[in-house]
């Protein structure tokens, strides 16, 4: 697959989006928009995972921000750690970018050493909710995602960015959610709501706002995604 402009609703500081790896993705989440596509998932997000060798030839150049894996989880358990390897070694044979990695399994950052990665990164993790939902996603429960990324930020090194995203954001308990992100001590915190509609449990913009003011007290910026004007409008409410 060639490297492509990020467009939709892809973050907006993103300018690229590169995909090395074929297959279903493991966590089988229950909002997958990959899945969602027109009721029928493309060819290439089907059947078992396997790495497309041509997408490590693509030529990455300088200047850019790529995310990595925007249809796939690249750090779930079920991809082989020589797959990770080749692909982060894609990465750093082009190290005039910034490259960005999220997954909703970020245990599996701390299984490579920091001069494994590229050496300019943006490391994040999906975390919807304090809460567990039955039948959302086969990934790791919102706890322990959160427990690790501490681990994380801890770790790596803090020239790189780190970053946590609220997306599809669902109903969520402010002071567990809350505390639970502002441990991490992530750089920004993304913010989006379900853009398809799969009739999630959502929150109160109200709600949203609270959460935003409790973690702008200790500095964590919030980046709100063009798709939560679904939720403000269907309150009446502005940004």
């Amino acid at each position: 697959m060639p490297l492509k402009r990020a467009t939709g609703n892809m973050y907006p500081w993103v300018t690229h989006m590169h995909t090395h790896l074929l297959g279903e993705c493991p966590h089988a989440c229950r909002y997958c928009y990959v899945k969602g596509q027109a009721h029928k998932p493309p060819p290439r997000y089907t059947g078992p995972l396997r790495l497309d060798q041509s997408a490590l030839s693509i030529r990455y150049g300088t200047g850019k921000v790529i995310f990595i894996e925007h249809c796939n989880d690249l750090f779930a358990d079920a991809v082989e750690r020589e797959w990770i390897v080749r692909i982060l070694e894609h990465c750093a044979a082009y190290p005039m970018n910034t490259y960005v990695f999220q997954t909703k399994n970020p245990m599996r950052y701390l299984d490579f050493q920091y001069d494994e990665f590229p050496p300019l990164c943006f490391l994040g993790a999906t975390i919807e909710t304090n809460r567990e939902v039955e039948g959302l996603t086969k990934a790791p429960p919102p706890a322990e995602r959160a427990l690790a990324m501490e681990q994380v930020t801890g770790r790596f090194p803090q020239t790189w960015k780190f970053f946590v995203t609220v997306e599809p954001i669902l109903q969520f308990d402010l002071q567990e959610f809350a505390g639970m992100i502002r441990a991490i001590l992530p750089d920004f915190c993304n913010i989006g709501a379900d853009s398809k509609r799969h009739g999630l449990a959502e929150p109160t913009i109200a709600e949203v706002d609270a959460l935003s003011a409790r973690l702008a007290t200790v500095g964590i910026e919030i980046k709100e995604k063009h798709n939560m004007d679904r939720l403000r409008q269907r309150e009446g409410r502005s940004a």
